[in-house]
């Protein structure tokens, strides 16, 4: 729907044209009616108009010098002159600035409005599509050169380099010619949470293409004699350049870089690590080097989102983590049974950080949790009734996907808290996947506050329809499902800690503690002092 503005300080020829047209009907909203040009112009820089119907003469800003500056702001506005004025001069000055057209107004003809809003249409239409394949033309050369990008540096990777100046001369193509005396530092960045992060863009490719230009971007405008190369959606392969053999300040130039991509890949809301290899004068040890880091699974494994660090090439360490699985099977089995929601993150927790201290081989430690996780399933199934338990067979490929250890974890402690909702809640986990995803969000994340509209973005869904959604699929509000898993979780810290009240109330996102106590005794009956004070006796 195309904007419009209208502009004239004879306010009853405004309501005239307002009540005159159905907007509505011919794809036209009306975003502002204003007595001067002054007004209007301030109004267009919260939202442009598409089509400018404007008076000439006005008091503060007459109608020519608001086309003037708005067609500053905007070269493809339609604008047309509504004026009692027929003179010349005026009419001339109106054609200089391109208007399409000059109304009079005690000739004014709202067919012939209507006739002149539909010339103007039309050719915003016409605009939009020749804009739309030019883009598409545009967005096809990018992706043809990002495929021959990738082909390329696939091949450096995975091909002998029979030829080295022909390899120099296809990387001088791509914006990097090496002169001879350069030392490259190559480098590979990571999308952190990946399976989030194509779940955002909903395709893969899309985040690619995202991913592409803002890389592209930010290396030109830094200006840095770098080149980056997109080996896969979530794998980038950068090479900088430094002239006069290896120096320090090369490291520190890179990552510079770095942190300028971080900052930018951050306006997408995505986070990228970068793992730096060992500076090399020469074309076959930029290969060595980048397969290098490829095969340093610890450091990529084990790494921080957002981290930026030295690929050092370290073997795995040696470490039984399946020393006392069984003990971490029945212990994790009965803090389900409990439902036990906080120890649960914290056991969780503390079995992963000791393996990220150790740092042993990272398939390992993905076995390990897989096969935690499916023999918990296993003791469990005897004992309570959800039926997310037949998603087992798909928790090895979905784990295959998982990048970091923090990644792991999480996804262990949602699994664990997957069965603890489909207990609790008469198995809301199986009925929509978006209503089980919703729930997994507010139990991870029950140490503050919660909105719907954060949840519905999550979800990429409309705050309104995933609102009756919820309502519709678990018979109560997300408000309400929010509160009661709150006060589950109040009245777990108030048996199992001696917690102050007020405390527990920080801990759950909540800043009255008035407000806290009353949520608390709807739910429960009692105020939290009483609570605990039963709970004693």
């Amino acid at each position: 729907m195309y904007k419009v503005m209208l502009v004239d300080d004879d306010y009853p020829v405004l309501e005239l044209i307002h009540y005159a047209i159905d907007w509505e009907s011919m794809g036209l909203s009306v975003i502002g009616m204003h007595e001067n040009g002054a007004r209007a112009l301030e109004a267009a820089a919260t939202e442009m108009p598409d089509i400018l119907i404007t008076d000439i003469g006005m008091p503060q800003m007459n109608g020519l010098e608001l086309i003037a500056k708005l067609k500053d702001a905007k070269p493809g506005l339609r604008a047309a002159i509504l004026s009692c004025h027929d003179e010349f001069e005026y009419a001339r000055q109106a054609m200089k600035l391109q208007v399409q057209d000059y109304l009079l107004k005690d000739t004014l003809d709202p067919a012939a409005i209507r006739a002149l809003l539909s010339q103007f249409i039309a050719s915003l239409e016409e605009e939009r599509e020749h804009q739309t394949k030019q883009l598409r033309m545009e967005r096809l050369v990018d992706r043809n050169r990002s495929l021959m990008k990738e082909k390329f540096i696939r091949a450096t990777l995975q091909q002998p380099m029979l030829d080295i100046e022909k390899w120099k001369s296809e990387l001088e193509s791509y914006g990097l010619p090496l002169r001879g005396g350069e030392t490259i530092i190559p480098v590979i960045g990571l999308v952190d949470e990946f399976r989030a992060a194509k779940q955002r863009f909903q395709s893969e490719e899309v985040l690619r293409f995202a991913l592409d230009n803002v890389l592209e971007e930010t290396i030109q405008q830094f200006g840095l004699k770098a080149v980056h190369f997109q080996y896969s959606t979530q794998e980038t392969v950068l090479l900088a350049a430094f002239q006069g053999g290896l120096k320090v300040n090369g490291y520190e130039k890179t990552r510079e870089l770095l942190r300028a991509i971080q900052k930018a890949v951050r306006t997408l809301k995505l986070s990228m690590s970068f793992l730096i290899g060992d500076g090399c004068p020469a074309p076959e040890g930029i290969k060595s080097s980048l397969l290098g880091i490829q095969k340093d699974g610890v450091a990529r494994f084990y790494r921080q989102g957002g981290e930026i660090t030295r690929a050092e090439g370290r073997a795995p360490e040696s470490y039984d983590m399946f020393k006392d699985f069984q003990k971490c099977s029945e212990k994790l089995r009965d803090l389900i049974l409990g439902k036990k929601v906080g120890e649960i993150q914290s056991a969780v927790s503390g079995w992963l950080e000791e393996a990220e201290r150790r740092r042993p081989d990272p398939a390992v430690v993905k076995d390990w949790v897989l096969r935690l996780l499916l023999d918990t399933r296993l003791k469990l199934q005897s004992v309570l009734d959800y039926r997310s338990a037949g998603r087992g067979d798909v928790l090895p490929n979905e784990a295959l996907e998982l990048d970091t250890i923090t990644e792991l974890k999480e996804w262990m402690i949602s699994h664990c808290l997957s069965i603890i909702a489909a207990d609790m809640y008469g198995g809301i986990a199986s009925k929509r996947a978006e209503i089980a995803e919703a729930c997994q969000y507010v139990t991870q994340r029950l140490d503050r506050k919660i909105t719907l509209e954060e949840v519905a973005e999550q979800l990429f869904m409309n705050p309104s329809y995933f609102s009756r959604l919820f309502k519709k699929e678990t018979g109560e509000t997300f408000i309400e499902y929010v509160t009661r898993m709150k006060m589950h979780r109040a009245k777990e810290l108030l048996e199992e800690s001696a917690t102050p009240v007020g405390k527990i109330c920080e801990t759950l996102g909540y800043d009255n503690q008035s407000y806290f106590i009353k949520l608390f005794k709807s739910f429960s009956g009692l105020t939290p002092v009483e609570y605990r004070s039963q709970l004693r006796k």
